[in-house]
């Protein structure tokens, strides 16, 4: 069983790399998480399992295997970040397509909500402000 998942993961992620890069960009509203994740989960470990660390440029997305590696977007400032996926999450019912961490918002400047562009980085491509 659980070869069957990890097979499944291991083709979705390979689906979501062969689509052209206009498919694989979203556009929606964006939140911050941060420290209530330890009021949540007292561990404080995300979805993938390390260590939450609220300062850093990491984010919460449900449609996108974990250690991606995607461009957000604001659109309103056209201000761009590169985060990594290690949690799950925002909330189906609250219509948000993304939670940022508190570090990746303030990097971006959109805490709270935001309108975004979400890109999924090529693979193996240089990201200069991928810290």
């Amino acid at each position: 069983m659980l070869l069957q998942r990890l097979a499944l993961r291991a083709a979705v992620a390979c689906a979501l790399l062969l689509v052209p890069a206009h498919a694989r960009a979203w556009e929606g509203i964006a939140s911050t998480y941060g420290r209530e994740i330890f009021r949540i989960n007292p561990g404080g470990r995300t979805a993938n399992g390390e260590h939450f660390k609220p300062m850093g440029r990491t984010a919460a997305i449900w449609d996108v295997p974990f250690n991606t590696w995607l461009r957000v977007t604001h659109l309103a400032t056209g201000r761009s970040i590169v985060v990594r996926v290690n949690d799950r999450g925002p909330h189906k019912r609250l219509g948000r397509l993304i939670d940022l961490s508190t570090g990746a918002c303030r990097a971006l400047r959109a805490c709270g909500l935001a309108r975004v562009r979400v890109e999924i980085v090529a693979p193996g491509r240089h990201v200069a402000d991928a810290r």
